[in-house]
């Protein structure tokens, strides 16, 4: 499979940097977001950062941030790209409610920023960037360094970008261009946060060594601002106690670092080999979904993938659809806008009754709407976004590792039903990255579909218990049968007009999905009792948020469980009675109540909906002052 250099190194590199021996304030564990402009080398710096947090042995759970446009104004607040990290001691579930240090390169990074930082908290800025220029960008009247108004938290100005430059100007026979030399200053930066809490360089080294050892002083450059980053940090020790998070408890194994995408990728293959059948990915460019086919296409040549990149995204969707028929398991995957232009095809494979996997990283809408901020967009579009009654499987992953999980399902299901199968993750979920521990595949293998023709083959005979037809490929003797969009005859799957039979095909294809509810696991408790005052229904990736709030309220003596949802549709057979157990339901998801409703619709309780659209994930914060506030009114 396609490796992350970023954790792949964690694997091969041992420490050579000796320990600290300063005095260090200790921490369960903390919050560190990098921001400047898009190109300042945010994410390259939190990346490493990542790793070498991943080697100190500390649990993690991040969060890349970045604009829409690909290259906006320099020094602009729409412009600012930020890498945040949350670490600890302990279990890491969510990027952090807010922010402990806050490193900034540029007047705009802080404005933007600044609102996520805990009183109290650090502030690390490139005063070099602090020019006037810069000021008026990003809407300063006056510069913040110098005026009373960050006088609730600690501020270190530090010339990182005149630093850098001095550090480059003093070595011997280097020959680069100004630019590259202040691009460097991302290091510089990454080297004073790996001394602020005890890291090691070596793995930063060894990166840039690997990233840019062709092009030679580009390499000594960097290297030589991460030293001198690091080692400012140890000549001056800032007037600061640096910090120290222990390494966390984790369970023994195997582990490495997964983005939702790549885990989706593996999970997508995995799928089709246990099917033992191609996997044929065809898309169009959209974000944040592009990577699925990047990733897919460099895994091709050893997994038996083939991927397209179509000239829209309706031929997209029929191109898969056109894999599926041939027998191989086709997968199509875009984001909100581009499954709208989807939505006929999906209504093709729903009709023809063919295995089709699609799957949405949701984003900020409608139209274009926010590309790269994350949001629960299209429950409402999975569930009931089609033309007729076209019941399709809907199933959401939870977190970046769970979407290997939830991938395998999707095809697990798809050819075993012969229906489509819509995944769906967000924007958060498909850049954020996890440990993940790897899972033994043979927990995950399920039985292929059968290619050998029945002796009584009819196109459109079904499976007594799954009400699937037949998966005939062309070529196959005895097999030949017409298919298409139009409704077609029970059994002989003929073209057919007749009124009583096109009721009976539309209630065939409808039970067929209700009987997956019998072929999933019913529904538990993710944390707290089986009943009681309230029950917190999330899905997607509210699942870390909703369930540290939930642990939080239960510390605080308070009846609260989690309830996580991944299968959507259909709904968990016994979901119904489970939630009949609690006097009440809160829903946090990231739109304007698309679960409550459906809920609502379903059980006709009463469903109380926390809705955020914000193109950012909710804070801990945020559901537990919601859920006390129904408990509190209860009484409790």
């Amino acid at each position: 499979m396609q490796t992350n250099p970023i954790w792949e190194q964690a694997m091969n590199i041992e420490s050579t940097n000796p320990p600290g021996h300063i005095d260090r304030e200790t921490r369960e564990s903390a919050v560190v977001r990098f921001a400047g402009d898009s190109g300042d080398g945010m994410q390259i710096t939190g990346g490493q950062f990542t790793l070498a947090t991943a080697l100190a042995g500390n649990d993690l759970a991040t969060f890349p941030d970045f604009p829409a446009e690909i290259r906006a104004p320099v020094g602009t607040t729409f412009g600012v790209s930020s890498f945040q990290i949350n670490f600890g001691a302990r279990q890491i579930l969510t990027s952090g409610d807010m922010i402990d240090v806050l490193v900034v390169m540029n007047p705009a990074a802080l404005k933007v920023n600044l609102v996520d930082l805990q009183k109290g908290g650090l502030i690390i800025a490139d005063e070099t960037a602090f020019q006037e220029r810069n000021l008026t960008k990003a809407g300063y009247e006056s510069n913040p360094l110098e005026d009373d108004s960050l006088n609730a938290y600690r501020v270190i100005n530090i010339p990182m970008t005149e630093l850098t430059l001095k550090t480059i100007k003093s070595l011997e026979n280097v020959d680069v261009s100004n630019k590259d030399s202040i691009r460097s200053k991302n290091m510089w930066a990454l080297g004073l946060v790996l001394w602020l809490f005890d890291r090691e360089k070596t793995p930063a080294a060894e990166w840039i060594k690997a990233k840019f050892g062709k092009l030679g002083d580009i390499a000594v450059i960097n290297n030589a601002a991460l030293d001198a980053g690091f080692a400012y940090g140890e000549v001056t020790e800032m007037d600061i106690h640096p910090f120290r998070v222990p390494a966390a408890k984790i369970a023994p194994g195997d582990y490495r670092g997964v983005t939702g995408i790549e885990s989706l990728c593996w999970g997508l293959t995995a799928g089709a080999n246990f099917a033992e059948r191609n996997l044929v990915y065809c898309s169009y460019p959209i974000t944040p979904a592009s990577n699925i086919l990047h990733i897919l296409t460099r895994l091709g040549a050893e997994y038996n993938i083939t991927t397209f990149q179509a000239e829209d995204e309706i031929a997209a969707a029929c191109a898969a659809i056109g894999a599926s028929y041939a027998g191989q398991v086709g997968i199509t995957g875009s984001s909100g806008p581009g499954i709208a232009l989807k939505t006929e095809a999906i209504g093709l494979a729903a009709a023809t009754e063919l295995p089709l996997v699609i799957v949405n990283v949701q984003r900020g809408g409608p139209s274009t709407g926010m590309p790269t901020k994350t949001e629960q967009s299209d429950l409402y579009q999975s569930v009931w976004g089609r033309n007729s009654d076209t019941p399709v499987v809907v199933l959401s992953a939870n977190t970046p590792g769970h979407c290997f999980d939830t991938a395998i399902e999707a095809v697990r299901i798809a050819i075993k039903y012969m229906t489509p199968v819509i995944l769906l993750m967000d924007g958060y979920l498909a850049n954020a990255s996890e440990p993940w521990p790897i899972p033994d595949l043979e927990g995950y293998a399920f039985a292929p579909v059968d290619k050998a023709l029945p002796d009584d083959f009819a196109p459109y005979r079904r499976d007594e218990t799954t009400l699937a037809r037949p998966w005939v490929a062309p070529g196959i003797p005895g097999g030949i049968h017409r298919i298409g969009g139009i409704e077609r005859q029970n059994i002989t799957g003929e073209i057919s007009y007749d009124p009583d039979n096109h009721n009976h095909m539309t209630h065939l294809r409808a039970e067929k999905i209700n009987r997956i509810a019998n072929d999933i696991p019913a529904q538990t408790v993710d944390q707290g009792n089986l009943s009681g005052k309230l029950a917190i229904v999330a899905w997607g990736s509210v699942y870390g948020p909703t369930s540290r709030a939930v642990e939080t309220l239960i510390d605080d003596g308070l009846d609260a469980s989690h309830i996580q949802l991944s299968n959507i549709w259909p709904l968990p057979a016994n979901l119904g009675e489970l939630l009949a157990g609690f006097e009440h339901v809160l829903v946090p998801e990231m739109n304007m109540g698309q679960l409550a409703t459906l809920l609502r619709a379903e059980y006709q309780g009463d469903f109380k909906s926390l809705a955020k659209v914000s193109g950012r994930p909710f804070k801990v914060a945020e559901i537990v002052d919601a859920a006390k506030e129904i408990l509190e009114g209860a009484g409790q």
